[in-house]
C-alpha cells in the first residue's frame, strides 16, 4: 500500500515539526516527504536535518505563490499539509487545490485569540490578561484566513492562579506533542 506522505510548513523552532517526524518514522502508511519553512534561521532546519528529512528554505514572496508552493509539494508527491509554526498565510488557490488536506494547530481554543499576530505568547499573554479559566489547542483545517478553517479538534487545560506565559506555554506545548500527531494520523486513515 502507497504511503501518504506529508510536508510540514514550519518558520520556527521546529519542536512540533520535530514530534511529528519522530512519530510517523516507521509509520505503515505515513512518512513526512519533507519540511518547508520561510524563515532561513528557523531552529526547524537543524531539527529535521537532524532527522534525515528534506528542507525547502523559501522566499515569503514564493510562501504567497500558489503554482510555486503546489510545484514544490508535487515534487515531493505530498499529499497532505500540516503546518506547525508556520506564520505565513496560505494563498487561496493553494487551499482549495488542498481542500481537507491542510490542517493547523494553534495554541488557544478558536475561535478567541485567533488571526493575523496571534502566535506564540501573543496568544498566552491575551488568554491571561483576559483572565481565561481554560486555554488549549485547536486542530483545524486552513482556508484563506488565518486561523479561520473549520475545527477538527480541540483539546483544553485548566489556568491556574499565578500561571504565567511560561507555564501556559508548556501546557500547551504538552497538548500540542500529545494530540497533533494523533488527530493528522486519524484523518489520513480516514482518507484510506
Amino acid at each position: 500500500m502507497k504511503k501518504w506522505r506529508l510536508a510540514i510548513f514550519a518558520s520556527g523552532t521546529g519542536t512540533n515539526a520535530a514530534n511529528l517526524i519522530r512519530y510517523f518514522h516507521a509509520h505503515p502508511l505515513i512518512e513526512t516527504g519533507f519540511v518547508l519553512t520561510n524563515n532561513p534561521n528557523a531552529g526547524v532546519i537543524q531539527k529535521s536535518y537532524e532527522l534525515n528529512v528534506p528542507v525547502e528554505v523559501i522566499s515569503n514572496q514564493q510562501a504567497s505563490d500558489a503554482d510555486w508552493l503546489r510545484t514544490i509539494c508535487r515534487s515531493y508527491n505530498s499529499d497532505f499539509i500540516v503546518l506547525a509554526g508556520y506564520l505565513r498565510l496560505i494563498p487561496e488557490l493553494f487551499s482549495v487545490q488542498f481542500a481537507k488536506k491542510i490542517v493547523n494547530i494553534h495554541p488557544s481554543l478558536l475561535p478567541k485569540y485567533g488571526g493575523k499576530g496571534m502566535y506564540g505568547d501573543f496568544v498566552h499573554q491575551a488568554v491571561l490578561e483576559n483572565r481565561e479559566k481554560k486555554s488549549g489547542i485547536s486542530i483545524h483545517y486552513v482556508d484563506a484566513a488565518y486561523d479561520e478553517g473549520a475545527l477538527i479538534a480541540q483539546f483544553s487545560c485548566d489556568i491556574e492562579p499565578g500561571e504565567t506565559i511560561e507555564t501556559l506555554k508548556d501546557k500547551i506545548s504538552s497538548l500540542e506533542q500529545q494530540h497533533y500527531p494523533e488527530v493528522i494520523e486519524t484523518l489520513i486513515q480516514s482518507w484510506l
